[in-house]
């Protein structure tokens, strides 16, 4: 079956176009109307305490489960715990987020990740959350080997526990360490994935300072393991980002560096998280029922556990506590933000509130300007200021607030983002604001400026120090066209896909085009030292956040664009089929301006993918190895929107 016309006019045929949800909450769900806002302070992960210090640069880092107190409150009114999974020092508590990595530029450190997902008799814990067991995810890759050497493709988390293995996200690091979805293990190492190496992983931190993260990447169950809290801060610092107050670019540092993870979730009345899979829960008639999917009985029983195409949470979440505050100084603070969402492009914005007591934006004052000095992986090629920031999951930015121009004021951070797949207009504009019941979300945090100067200290930020990233210089040796797809699996559910945008010859000598899922033979096979100028066509409705392993780049530009898009076939993991796309007669229109709100002057491992434009980034991929690419998207990267990325020989 062939469907043509423009990328456009396509998508809206295939059902392509931007969707607005529609999620009534389930019984038994927190309200978050009635959670209080703004009342609990806001951990700082750059506080000295909430990091790991080591002497020898060897750290021992376990995954376990815990309980913590978020700030929710229960039915009666009263705090409710809620278990989570976390990281922390062996020995100690485990926190959510994990504590902070400090490190220094080429001061390699090592880490023995452990999974200890278990009881306190050994016993391996189920997981917190409803386990999708129909996707291509970890226990069903073929040709794993466990501890003894015995082949298997039927274990499970009954059995034997939930697979885990961290990624340094932004990390550039040896393809052994790099926290690929294969590499995953389970409690005790019993179980290991087909390219597992080692339990000591070595990070080289050979590169700027910047704002890393760490999170799970297991295949299949990254959505899962991240949302049950695996993520934590990897700082890298190097001698011109000391973090100390006499840096020489007269940054803020601590306590006037702060960093801020941002999620969103929801709860139970009892506490415990909530993520939906099931017929009656929020989004499952958006993705399943309304999409005429249909799930065989024998492989969901009572119609889940399914995974579903995107999720947004109700209740927003700052390092681990929901609708947190600060209480600053009049001064110039730091803030690193991290975008730790599934699927949430947040826009942010600053203003000041109506009253020191105010819990929401109403007779809020307009939008006030701060600095965007730097973004993913280190500082900017200059600093730009704004008033709105556009911010997709998987990023990071770096940006500077002057709570000077607001004394003995609120200010809070608001999003105007929507709770619905982003496709580049902001929320507002699309009047999504009523998309959730009582809707919280147009809000995350507060920052009361009541403290007194401490003049002790000298404020000595200075915009126009940051000219600290100049692009990626090196010639490029190819051009490489990429696409981003939306199809249906085997059972009719959306499947967002990878592919290429021209014939392309795989690692097997095929030569294939348009989608192709995650266990297809590679296609992205850089040479070592290549430096590649990547194309990226995105023919689906919506945005899509972009991340290469490895590297950083350099966004270049982006163009409107019009293809034939055409119906195919598309393997899955198990041998059946669905429905994927290809691209024909490609168009290269106008060029388009830097979008409202975008700021990419900085080495960045995430890009925003717009729907109908092609978006060219620029990298260098000097390391050998195998790597991944994928949409940052969790539910997407779980669901095959993620390709093997192999550089030089052995793809």
């Amino acid at each position: 079956l062939a469907v043509t016309g423009t990328a456009a006019g396509t998508r809206a045929a295939r059902g392509f176009a931007p969707r607005a949800l529609a999620a009534p909450a389930a019984v038994g769900l927190s309200d978050p109307a009635l959670q209080p806002k703004f009342a609990n302070p806001a951990p700082n992960a750059l506080d000295p305490g909430f990091k790991f210090y080591s002497p020898n640069g060897k750290y021992k880092i376990t995954m376990e489960q815990t309980a913590t107190m978020t700030g929710l409150v229960g039915a009666g009114g009263l705090p409710v715990a809620t278990p989570v999974w976390g990281y922390g020092e062996n020995g100690k508590a485990v926190t959510w987020p994990g504590r902070t990595f400090e490190v220094q530029k080429d001061q390699p450190i090592e880490v023995k990740w452990e999974n200890k997902l278990t009881d306190a008799a050994g016993n391996p814990l189920p997981h917190l959350l409803p386990v999708d067991t129909s996707l291509h995810w970890a226990y069903s890759l073929k040709g794993m080997s466990s501890a003894n050497g015995v082949d298997y493709t039927q274990y499970s988390i009954a059995a034997n526990g939930v697979p885990t293995v961290a990624h340094l996200h932004g990390g550039h690091t040896d393809s052994p360490f790099d926290g690929n979805p294969e590499y995953f293990f389970s409690p005790g190492w019993g179980v290991r994935g087909p390219r597992w190496v080692d339990k000591k992983y070595v990070y080289s931190n050979d590169q700027t300072a910047g704002t890393l993260w760490y999170h799970d990447h297991a295949l299949g169950i990254t959505r899962l393991n991240v949302y049950a809290g695996l993520a934590g801060f990897y700082i890298l610092r190097d001698g011109t980002d000391t973090g100390k107050q006499d840096n020489p670019l007269g940054l803020p540092a601590f306590p006037y560096e702060l960093a801020y993870a941002i999620q969103d979730r929801m709860f139970r009345n009892t506490g415990e998280l909530f993520y939906p899979a099931f017929p009656g829960d929020p989004f499952y008639d958006d993705f399943i029922t309304d999409e005429g999917a249909i799930l065989p009985p024998g492989l969901f029983p009572g119609g889940g556990p399914t995974g579903l195409a995107e999720f947004f949470g109700d209740h927003m979440v700052v390092n681990g506590k929901i609708w947190p505050k600060a209480d600053v100084e009049p001064r110039n603070y730091r803030m690193r933000l991290l975008n730790g969402t599934d699927s949430r492009f947040m826009v942010i914005r600053f203003r000041q509130a109506a009253d020191l007591n105010s819990q929401s934006l109403e007779g809020a004052g307009a939008p006030l300007s701060f600095w965007v000095i730097g973004s993913d992986q280190g500082l900017a090629a200059s600093a730009t200021m704004t008033d709105t920031l556009v911010f997709e999951p998987g990023s990071r930015y770096d940006i500077v607030f002057d709570f000077s121009q607001v004394p003995s004021s609120r200010i809070i951070m608001e999003n105007i983002g929507g709770d619905a797949p982003f496709g580049g207009d902001f929320g507002v504009a699309l009047g999504l604001d009523d998309f959730f019941p009582n809707r919280q979300t147009d809000r995350i945090m507060a920052f009361d400026v009541t403290l007194p100067l401490d003049t002790a200290v000298e404020d000595r930020f200075d915009p126009t120090k940051i000219e600290q990233y100049a692009g990626n210089g090196n010639a490029p040796t190819r051009t490489r066209k990429v696409a981003l797809f939306e199809g249906k699996d085997e059972f009719g559910r959306l499947q967002p896909l990878l592919g290429v945008a021209e014939p392309t010859v795989d690692a097997a000598g095929n030569t294939v085009n348009g989608s192709i899922a995650w266990h297809s033979p590679t296609t992205e096979n850089p040479g070592v030292g290549d430096t590649e100028i990547w194309e990226i066509y995105n023919a689906t409705g919506d945005a899509h956040p972009v991340h290469l392993h490895l590297v950083n780049f350099q966004v270049l530009d982006r163009q409107e664009f019009s293809a034939d898009v055409i119906e195919q076939p598309i393997l899955q993991h198990n041998g059946t089929y669905g429905t994927g796309f290809r691209l024909e007669n490609i168009a290269v229109g106008a060029a388009v301006p830097q979008p409202t709100g975008y700021v990419e002057d900085a080495p960045k491992d995430m890009v925003t993918a717009l729907p109908g434009q092609v978006t060219r980034i620029k990298a260098t991929f000097d390391k050998p190895g195998r790597y991944v690419w994928h949409c940052h998207i969790l539910s997407h990267e779980d669901h095959e929107m993620m390709r093997v990325l192999h550089v030089g020989p052995g793809a």
